[in-house]
């Protein structure tokens, strides 16, 4: 007995339904991808301008350096590894008594032994960020407080 075979066919063409496919998918695609880039620039920012004020702090509890140069130091850090321009303005040198010690003013050059040094570093995201912006108005923050010597 002699089995017969299907009629042969000729394959479809799924050309017009993987354009349409492509065209839903890729946007999507390629928005998640530049926001994982977008975040991962945010992250890594943060983390320099984290390592910046700890420069800054490390700097501030040696005698006789003054805040000011403090906020050079940190402003040239940033520029350098994150290329941000900052003004002192964006730069919070704050010195805090410790219990028992006079006030000194905000000043790193007037801090005596214990007394505490923070220093803050904010970076808008705007100046930093890369393609689509996804978080466009955020201020990105560093800080770090070491005791003075």
């Amino acid at each position: 007995m002699r089995r017969h075979s299907p009629p042969q066919t000729k394959p479809t063409s799924r050309l017009g339904s993987a354009i349409v496919e492509t065209a839903f998918v890729l946007p999507i695609l390629m928005g998640v991808t530049f926001g994982v880039v977008e975040f991962g620039r945010a992250l890594m920012v943060s983390n320099l301008i984290t390592n910046a004020a700890r420069e800054g702090a490390r700097l501030g509890i040696v005698p006789g350096i003054t805040s000011a140069e403090v906020e050079a130091e940190v402003i040239d850090q940033v520029e350098r590894t994150v290329g941000a321009n900052i003004t002192t303005d964006d730069v919070d040198v704050i010195v805090s008594a410790y219990p028992g010690n006079p006030d000194p003013g905000d000043e790193t050059a007037n801090a005596i032994t214990r007394d505490l040094v923070d220093v803050e570093v904010r970076v808008a995201y705007d100046d930093v960020g890369y393609f689509f912006r996804y978080l466009a108005g955020i201020t990105l923050r560093g800080q770090a407080a070491m005791r003075h010597e």
